[in-house]
């Protein structure tokens, strides 16, 4: 868990912080909430440094804050930090609400096409080597060849994850911005969630999209994408 100490003594820490997220994300603690800490350190058997330091961590994501003569609260949900990876995980983990998805199918289309025009000026020969073999994997991973874009396949969910995930990392790192690279801690998880749901039937066969994507940065390319990334 990043943000606990790794000292002796905190070692409880990162289990009390995933305790406390639970609690928060499944509704046991509504926004507003106050926290009994006493009764938190006798139900978690934990020390009073251990509970401090895991209210720290979750106070750094956004999800509790601190007053005088208040106490420890749960804070608003827009005041989550999203962007986070734990906070994604626990959000995903929890049953992600209505919209959430989607919203991050828009940044996901906001983002991949100014990350994939940087790439067609910026990509290596490394870049070009990641995204092909992500296109290979993901042939692999399907059993029907590929003849037209509307073909439908079924294939291993688990490799095409995989394959498809890979693909979406090497294409915002060849964008080489380290703000778009970053990004995979928030478009991957939610990404591979998604596609293990459509993996696991007949659906439309992923390869001829994204091959579109990786040929605009090839070598000789310069050209901007289209709005629409592969999904």
């Amino acid at each position: 868990m990043r943000g606990c100490p790794l000292t002796r003594k905190d070692r409880g820490c990162p289990r009390t912080v995933e305790a406390l997220a639970r609690r928060i994300f499944d509704g046991t603690y509504a926004e507003g909430d106050l926290l009994d800490l006493p009764g938190l350190m006798a139900e978690l058997d934990v020390s009073q440094t251990v509970l401090r330091e895991a209210i720290k961590v979750l106070t750094t994501k956004g999800l509790l804050d601190a007053r005088q003569k208040r106490g420890t609260y749960v804070r608003p949900r827009d005041d989550w930090n999203l962007l986070d990876s734990d906070v994604l995980r626990w959000t995903i983990d929890s049953g992600a609400p209505g919209g959430f998805f989607t919203d991050l199918l828009e940044l996901r289309r906001a983002v991949e096409p100014a990350a994939a025009a940087l790439a067609a000026l910026h990509r290596t020969d490394a870049d070009l080597a990641a995204l092909d073999a992500a296109l290979s994997a993901m042939a692999a991973a399907e059993q029907t060849p590929v003849m037209t874009d509307a073909v439908m396949t079924e294939g291993d969910p688990v490799l095409a994850v995989r394959a498809d995930a890979s693909f979406h990392t090497a294409l915002l790192t060849a964008s080489d911005n380290p703000f778009f690279a970053q990004m995979r801690r928030v478009i991957i998880p939610a990404l591979v969630v998604r596609d293990r749901l459509v993996h696991a039937g007949r659906h439309e066969h992923p390869l001829p999209a994204h091959a579109r994507v990786a040929d605009s940065s090839a070598p000789g390319t310069r050209t901007a994408l289209s709005p629409r990334c592969p999904t």
